[in-house]
This record gives structure tokens, sequence and C-alpha cells, in this order.
């Protein structure tokens, strides 16, 4: 675009901000000033789509402090949305200095805000006033706030896509509708990283009122590849002193070299356990990398983004926490560790890079496994392509009806429930809720008493519940509690878990990641919120259960993935090699031809061994004794619907239930004894496509993932308390109580939104159906059909009960409590530390060293052997107790130390106690396993 035109962008600007420009030294607009500045100049309503770091705070404010130096309003003139407190800090350090230089106030305020600092704003309202959408909640309600927010001619909402793909982006849009009501008509600018669907955005953010949409075309200023690393000769010296595999120690080193070659590089991943397992292995070798995700505390995240602007550090290693536009200084690289599932999370993340007057932004996806590295290069494909995710906007939330409806009475005392509607139904989200519904949820939080309805007389009205509900219910995230996960083996907690996760995943036996260490579950404390797990001795032979939560992969990306083993595995078939299908696609993917090659190299082994390659247009159904897996590149969503569908019709068949594990490519059921391919092949082309919604629905009720959002959706409604998660008879009785209720609609209506496809479920049965997609048959497994859940497993440090290991455990055993028993003359029992006990223990009364070794609470167990009558449980407790005491005469302190461990009973410590050993580090190791093996077991017990 040409000076002149850049000038005029400038030119429609007031002369105290053009004298303020050119004290800043800015010459010439950036893309989205030089094209979004005149529209917002001239009042228009605008949506501006453009990457992080290119001005775009700067593109929506200038015009609209333009527009308040001249106004001078007497309250509120604008108000700034940021989805994050760390942004309000930021955009307050950046909007400061036009504020001086234009003689205007600005201030922020968000939960930590302090009363005095609150009181002052209601009294002398700042110009600009930076907030969060729940902050916004809050001030429509305040009799001062209100006079103030009177004035607002302006609202700006910064990372708009965020909040439009989440509820509290719907309560926004009706919040801003509620604002309306207060402040008349206002000017709406929304800042967004690319999307899809900008029109939609535009909708969502002005009510579907229009607006001008400024699009900046990203893909031109990007510049990526794709690498898999090669293991180099000193990638095996690394491993051993990483203690992890070759493979991962060459991402390691590529990292390194990538940081090395930059002066400041951000390197993200897609969960916080991958962050917290690749910064400990930066720390190992004193890379200069900080780590910021969102489970550090506020200081903790201050102190590394200053460093890291500072100069200080040459890396962020950091999880989404770092895509929003927080200000981190200039940024000369993004590495993206492992696929980032989506394009749309790609071009925001590497889009960070660069952005000196439109300099190309670079970044590096390393990737490891196969289905990475395919995945990878389709995403990078379609993002040069421009061809974007849509923004997933919550339609018809009806929590968030409910909330809004108790927001309006705390607004205005009273209101007709027919106004209360139309006013709901002016955001885009909720455009069309009909009005039974909308008197559904009405009634329900009447009924709830956080609302009186006199339907008569069309009349709502603030309650009794109205403020303690209101105020506990300003934000639209769920309040969670978080699980302690507690080593038994170390005798230290070692992370935390989401309510959710716990509740929907965790149960004794199920294998999960963190720390970059796999764990097995032992038990579940429910009223401590902690979760008690033991090290898995052998990462290499276990798959974990769950990793975290994952990114989707939507459809259209799988698809490809499809594509690309179809183009490929003709060619293999041919005779040609992975190489050399390699050069091929390096013309259209952007990676070298060792890269590609090795994503390609299992086809090879998938073609010899003859078994037919799943495509975009073929699934591949293969089993083996109780597993059957079906390979289908249909993405997260859709896979979880047919995987369910399946799980349910299968299920149904046999009367047993049906295990499920889905990732992007395939679908593993654990079916019952009976079931075989054919069962499945019959479900996907017999199966109703229009039935697939209300059989998913009906297989729901049983699951967990709905009882558990219900409890959520039921407590937004102000129908429950406080709900603690785990207690399957609370599920069920929240299920039953709530089921022909709006709250049940909408658990259902989330979990459907969240969760699974249904759409493309019923298209992709309609085509198997129709002979679009072929369902091919294979017996016994394929290397590509093993190849899934193992994306959390590069990052698994091999765990061989090595020297800290087994000395964590001596001194937990130490410091364990004890209590000696006498089963010779009964009377004397004593409590102590295990380090305290004698090696060879004696009664002091009557000299026996018959001594049991116990738990401090086996209070049974000595009440039974002192019995003079005995039942049955006590004469097995007292042959237990003896049997015990006999091991503690014949060993001493070697008995009571594995006595004292945790799940090894006489026998086994007798076992454990013989063994023959070169030293007494075995003996740890030994009883180290048995406790593993108890953990692994112990729910069966």
């Amino acid at each position: 675009m040409s000076g002149m035109q850049g000038a005029d962008a400038f030119a429609s600007l007031g002369q105290s901000v053009r004298d303020a420009l050119s004290e800043r030294g800015f010459d010439h607009p950036t893309e989205p000033q030089r094209r979004a500045i005149p529209p917002i100049a001239d009042g228009r309503d605008a949506l501006v789509v453009a990457p992080t770091g290119t001005g775009k705070t700067e593109t929506a404010m200038l015009p609209i402090f333009d527009a308040l130096v001249d106004a001078e309003p007497e309250g509120f003139g604008a108000l700034y949305v940021t989805p994050l407190r760390a942004l309000n800090r930021d955009m307050r350090e950046r909007l400061d200095w036009w504020a001086d230089a234009l003689d205007l106030d600005v201030d922020v305020r968000h939960g930590d805000t302090t009363d005095y600092q609150r009181q002052q704003q209601a009294e002398d309202p700042p110009d600009v006033l930076v907030t969060t959408p729940e902050t916004l909640q809050a001030m429509l309600t305040g009799s001062k706030l209100r006079v103030g927010l009177e004035s607002v001619e302006h609202v700006v909402v910064d990372e708009v896509h965020e909040l439009a793909a989440a509820k509290r982006g719907a309560q926004l849009t009706v919040g801003l509708e509620r604002l309306r009501e207060v402040a008349g008509s206002f000017q709406r600018v929304g800042l967004s990283a690319t999307v899809g669907d900008p029109e939609e955005v535009g909708k969502f953010l002005t009510g579907d009122r229009g607006c001008a949409i400024v699009e900046v075309d990203v893909t031109s200023q990007v510049d990526f590849r794709v690498l898999s690393p090669e293991i180099r000769s000193e990638d095996e010296d690394l491993a051993s002193e990483l203690m992890t595999s070759p493979t991962m120690a060459s991402h390691v080193r590529t990292i390194t070299d990538i940081v090395d070659a930059n002066d400041s590089t951000l390197i993200f991943v897609n969960t916080r356990q991958t962050a917290e397992a690749l910064g400990s292995r930066f720390k190992e070798i004193g890379a200069n990398i900080g780590v910021h995700h969102g489970s550090l505390s506020k200081s903790a995240r201050i102190e590394v983004e200053t460093a890291f602007k500072a100069g200080e550090l040459d890396a962020l290693l950091c999880t989404s926490s770092m895509e929003l536009g927080i200000d981190v200084g200039r940024i000369d690289h993004v590495v993206q560790y492992a696929s980032p599932r989506e394009v749309a999370r790609l071009l925001q993340r590497v889009g960070r890079a660069g952005h000196r007057q439109d300099q190309v932004s670079k970044g590096t996806i390393v990737t490891g496994h196969p289905d990475d590295t395919m995945e990878a290069l389709a995403i990078a494909r379609r993002a040069y392509a421009g061809e974007v995710e849509d923004a997933n906007i919550h339609h018809g939330s009806l929590d968030v009806v409910a909330n809004q409806i108790v927001g309006l009475a705390m607004d205005e005392g009273e209101l007709s429930a027919r106004r209360a509607y139309e006013i709901v139904r002016r955001a885009h989200p909720f455009r069309d809720l009909d009005e039974e519904t909308f008197k559904a949820v009405l009634r329900e939080v009447n009924r709830n008493r956080i609302v009186y309805l006199d339907e008569e007389a069309d009349r709502i009205a603030k309650s009794g519940g109205t403020w303690q509900y209101y105020y506990a219910n300003l934000s639209m995230i769920p309040d969670e509690e978080t699980y302690e996960v507690y080593d038994i083996a170390r005798g230290q907690q070692i992370g935390t878990l989401d309510e959710r996760f716990v509740v929907n995943f965790a149960e004794p036996g199920a294998t999960f990641v963190q720390r970059g260490e796999m764990w097995r579950i032992a038990e579940i404390d429910e009223d401590e919120e902690r979760v008690e797990v033991s090290p898995i001795e052998d990462p290499s032979g276990e798959v974990p259960s769950w990793v975290g939560q994952e990114i989707p992969v939507p459809f259209e990306v799988a698809q490809e993935v499809g594509r690309m083993r179809a183009t490929a595995g003709p060619q293999i078939e041919a005779g040609a090699s992975a190489a050399a299908v390699g050069r091929d696609f390096t013309g259209r993917y952007p990676a070298d031809q060792d890269t590609v090659a090795s994503a390609i190299e299992r086809l090879e082994g998938h073609v010899d061994a003859d078994a037919p390659v799943p495509t975009d247009g073929d699934v591949v159904i293969e089993s083996q004794g109780r597993s059957i897996v079906v390979n289908a590149c249909f993405g997260h969503k859709t896979n979880e619907t047919l995987g369910r569908l399946l799980a349910a019709l299968v299920g149904q068949r046999t009367g047993s239930s049906v295990g499920i594990d889905v990732d992007p490519y395939r679908i593993e059921l654990e079916v019952p004894q009976g079931i075989r391919g054919p069962d499945v092949v019959d479900v996907l082309e017999s199966t109703d496509p229009e039935h697939v919604g209300p059989l998913l629905e009906l297989s729901l009720k049983r699951s967990d993932t709905l009882k558990f959002t219900l409890s959520q959706v039921a407590a937004k409604f102000g129908a429950l308390k406080r709900w603690r998660g785990g207690d399957a008879v609370s599920l069920d009785r929240v299920m039953a109580a709530l089921e022909d209720t709006p709250m049940y609609d909408e658990a259902v209506r989330e979990v459907f939104h969240e969760t699974l496809d249904v759409e493309r479920a019923s298209e992709v049965l309609e085509r198997i159906q129709r002979g679009e997609i072929d369902v091919v048959r294979h017996g016994g497994r394929t290397p590509l059909g093993v190849s899934g859940r193992s994306s959390g497993k590069e990052l698994l440090t091999p765990e061989n009960a090595d020297a800290s290991v087994v000395n964590a455990v001596r001194e937990r055993i130490k410091e364990d409590r004890v209590k000696l028993f006498c089963v010779h003359c009964r009377d004397w029992e004593q409590e102590t530390k295990v380090r305290r006990v004698p090696d060879q223990p004696q009664c002091p009364r009557c000299e026996s060293t018959r001594i049991a070794a116990l738990s401090p609470w086996a209070d049974e167990v000595v009440t039974a052997v002192r019995a003079a009558e005995k039942d049955d449980e006590q004469e097995h407790l007292t042959e237990r107790a003896v049997q015990n005491a006999s091991i503690v005469q014949s060993h001493g302190k070697k008995a009571v130390i594995a006595l004292v461990a945790r799940g090894v009973g006489p026998q086994n410590a007798a076992r454990i106690i013989n063994r023959h050993r070169e030293d007494e580090d075995d003996f740890y190791r030994d009883i180290l396993e048995r406790e593993r093996e108890y953990a692994r077991t112990k729910a069966f017990w």
C-alpha cells in the first residue's frame, strides 16, 4: 500500500493524536492500522483480524483516543475488555503513554482491584477503563457505576476469537446488550487472531448489526517448516545424561540449536505436563530457558515474562498462556513442539514472531512420531492456503440465559419477562432462542429462588437469593476443585489434577502422564481431594489411559492426513521407497525429504504386512483378541462420536460394557468375548444416520461426563450448592432429579458441542452406506493400527527404581509409624517410628520376641488376639497376627520394614526377605515392586 494511503489513515485523526504519533516515532502505520483506522475513526463498528504484534491495540485505540479528546466524557468514555487479567496489566502499560500525551485517564479494574480503587473509579470514572468480562458483569449492577457507564461511547473487545468459543463470550454478548440499556448505542471494536469465519465473529461482536471487517492476510507473513529430528551420535550421550530415549534427546538438542541460532525464541507445547517435562530437561543441560504456563503463580509468570523481555532469558517455554497478546518484547522465532493440532493455533503461535514493519514471522514445528509429522505437514499446508477453522461459537447456552436473567433483575430491580427476553435475543448467540425455552429457564430460576417471577403480571424481580447467587456466579468458568497427586512410593506430592479429569477418567489402575513420568492410580480420596499414585516401573511397556487435555484435531486436518496416505500408499505398493515418496511430497509441504520420509516409513511396514491403508475414503478394521481398532481419519470429535455409538450398540448386543479409546485416526474398542470385527462393520453399515444424536443422548445418560457437566450447569442455574465430584451415588441423584429440565438440555448441548460432532458422524455413516467410504477388514494388528495412544510417551522418563527412588522408599519407610504388639503375653503394645525399632524387637514384660508389626490403626487385630472367644473373622485376624510375629521373630527389623510397606502381608514379606540379594538396595527394590503390584490390583481386593 502506498505511503499516501498510509498517511491517509493517520490523517483521519486529530492534531493532538498526530502530534503524539510523531513523538512516539510512528511514521508508518502497520497494515491493520492503514485499513482499520479510517472506518473506526468514522465511528463504525469494526472487527480487526490480524496477528499479535501488528499494532492491533493502537489500531482500535488511536481513533477512540481521538474521539475522547474532543468529547471529554463525564463518566467512562471507553471500555477495553480483555479475557485475561495479565492482558489488563499489559494494556494498562501500553495505553498509559498515549493517555499521558493526550491528557486522558486510563485505569484497570478486575477481581484484584482494591476497594479504595473501586470507590475512586465510581466517584471519578477514568476516560478509559481496562477490564474483564466478569468485572463488567459486576459493574452493571452498581448504582454509582451505572451512572458512570451512561457515557460509554466505545467498547473494545480484545482477543474476541478466544471469547467467541467460550460461554464467557456468550455471557459477554448479553452483558453488552445490558450495557446498551444503560448507555444507549455505542461503537464496538473487536480485535481477533485469524479465524475461518470472520463474518460470524463480527455478528458475535455486534449482535448482527453489521460491521467493517478488516482481515490481514497472515499467510503471506509467515514462514515455517516441519522438522522431524534425526538421531545423531551425540544424542545417545545426551539420552544417558537425561535418562531418556535417544529420540527425546534429539528433540531437546534440535530445540536448543534453534534457540542458540536466535536472540529470542518462544517454544510452544500443547499441555502443561509437556511444559514441565521438557523444561526439566532444559534445566538438566543448563539451557537459559524459562517456563510459563497457567498452573504457575502470578508472580512466577510475571518474573519470567519480565526476564524474557529484558533479554535475560534466551527462550520461553510456554503453553497457550502465551498465545494471547501478553507483551514479552521482540520474538525472533517460534518453535511449536509436536503438531499444533489446529491451523488457527499454528498461525496464532508462529504469528507472535517478527512484526518489525511487516517482517515475516518464522517458526519451526518439531515433531516426533509419524502421525504427528503427517498431521503437522497437513496443518502447515492448510495454514499457507488460509484454510482456517471456524471460531466454534456457543449458541443458545441455557445456563448463560439463566445467569443473565438474574443479571437483568440485579440491574433494574424488576422488569417485564418480555423485555428480558428481547434483550437476551439481541445477542447473536441467542438470536434463535425461542420464547418457550426462555420461559422454561425463567421458571427454573424462579423455582430455585434466585429471582421472583409473577407470570400473570409478566414481571421478574429480585428475590432474597438474587444478590448472593449473582456475585457467586459472575463467571461462567466452572468452579472446579483440584486434587493433589501424591506419590506413595516417595511420600510426596507431585502435582495436581483438575476435578473434571478425576471424575471422568480416574479410577484405581488407570495410568496417566504428569511431570514427564507415567503413574498408576492406587486410590482416590474424595474427602481429602487427593489421588494416590505409584510410578510405573517400565513405561516403555505401558500406554497412558489418559495424558491430559488434548486439543482436538479437526475433521478436515485428519482427512488431509488420510489423503496423504492415499497418495503415498499406492507408490509404496508399486515399489517406491519412503525417501522417493518424500521427494514427491516436498514440493507441496514445507519440510525436507528426510522429515517427510520419516512420516511415511510406517506405511512401508503396513504395506509389507499386506494390510490395506486407511485413508480419507477407506476405513480399516483390525482385531486381535478382545481389541478391535477402527482406523478412521475423521478427527477427534467425529471419532469420539462414532466410538461412543459403536460402544453403545455393540454393548447393547451383549449386555456388557465396551471400553473405548480415541485419537484422530483410530477408535480402539475393548469388547466382550464373542464380539468380532464383522459386528462393528454391521453397526456402521446398518445404523440410521438420523438416529446418531438420540442414540448418543441415551448412551450419555450412563456417562460421568454428562453427570459432571450437568452438576456444573445446575450450579449456574442456582439449583445446586457446591458439588464435590466422584461420588457415583450423588451423580446419579443429580441426573435423576434434573432429567426433565432445561439444565439437562443444556448439559447435553454442552457435551455435544465440546466433545462430539453428530453432524459429521451422521455424514460418515451416510457415505459408508452409499458406498462412498469403503469399510475393509484385516485380521491381526497393523503398524498403523498399533501406533495410536503414544503421543504422551515420548517425554516419559524410564523408571528403573534408580538410586534416588530407592533412597526415597527407604527414608519414607523409616519415618512410617508402626504398632508393635506382643502376641505371647498379649499385654504389651507400643506405637513408634520404624527407625526407632531395634534390630530384634522384644516384649519388655515377658521378654518374648514374638512381636507383630502392625498398622497404627490395627486396633481390631489387637482386640481379636486378646479375645477369649473368637468368631471366624477374629480367628482370621489372630492367625495373620501370629504369622506376622513369626516373621519378625525370625528376621527382626528387616521383617518390620517389609511388613510396614503398603500391600505387603506376611506371605509376601517372607518372600521378599528370603530372596538372595547383592545389596540392601535390592531389598527396597523388591518392596517397591510389591507396592506397585498392590497399587495395580488394589481395586480388586
